[in-house]
Order: structure tokens, then sequence, then C-alpha cells
């Protein structure tokens, strides 16, 4: 399930840098086309059966294949830890949401309390595109 799903990380440093409202909005779309795949499949797996047990294998699938991928001696890096907890709520997160699926949020909840408790300083919360995409002026929150 998920093969590869951590390649959903492949662009993170190119997508967060000088995030833009305008280059927000582009990078959302080539996000959520690139990784079409993986969402269909989170989503046929939500509809096989229990969702809420669907949604908490595609979390811990999900946050193995990250830290596999990130972790280096049992560790990621601080700065990096930052940057893919912000790449989950710019992205994965409003991502999952604007899909509109049945159980879109359940996921999403899901995910985001499986990462929280796998990684260190990680309690993150989300929210949907929209509603990110209108916090914009010309950067993020005056930001980046």
């Amino acid at each position: 399930m998920l093969y590869q799903v951590e390649s959903m990380f492949d662009d993170m440093e190119k997508k967060m840098r000088r995030l833009k409202k305008q280059k927000y909005e582009e990078n959302m779309e080539n996000f959520m086309a690139a990784n079409e795949a993986y969402f269909l499949e989170m989503e046929a797996y939500l509809d096989k059966g229990d969702p809420e047990k669907a949604a908490k294998e595609i979390a811990e699938v999900f946050v193995e294949a990250v830290k596999s991928r990130y972790e280096v001696k049992g560790k990621i890096k601080g700065t990096v830890q930052a940057d893919l907890n912000f790449f989950m709520i710019y992205y994965v997160f409003p991502a999952i949401l604007k899909r509109n699926h049945e159980y879109a949020k359940l996921l999403a909840d899901t995910l985001c309390e499986t990462w929280g408790s796998s990684f260190k300083n990680s309690k993150i919360g989300y929210t949907d595109y929209e509603t990110l995409y209108k916090a914009f002026r010309e950067k993020i929150f005056g930001i980046f």
C-alpha cells in the first residue's frame, strides 16, 4: 500500500521557497496532479470497509515511509523536521481535504494525530486549502 508515498516530498524545498499566493496556487495544482494516484489509493482503501481502521493504517504507512526516507541514525534533523511539518500543513493536509472525499476529514485527523505522536516536536494542526490561500497577501503572513 502507498508504495513510495514519500516521493510526495521530492520537491519539498522548491515548493516551500518564496511561497507567494500565485505560486502556492500553482504549486498546489502540480502537487495534487503529481500525487493523484496516492490520493486515489487512499480513498479506495477508505471505501473498502472500516474507514477508521483504514485511516489508521494509511497514516501509519505514510509516517513510516517518511521516517525511512529522512531518518539518519534513528533521528530526523530538527530543521528537516520543521520543513516536513510545514510541508504537511501547506500541501499534504490541504490536498487531502481539497479532494472532498467522504472520509477526507477522518484521514486528515488520523494522519495529523499519528504524525504528532511519531515525530519529535511535531504536534501540528491543519487547515483546508481555501483558508490557507486566503491567509496569503502577497506572501504568507508576510514571512516567506
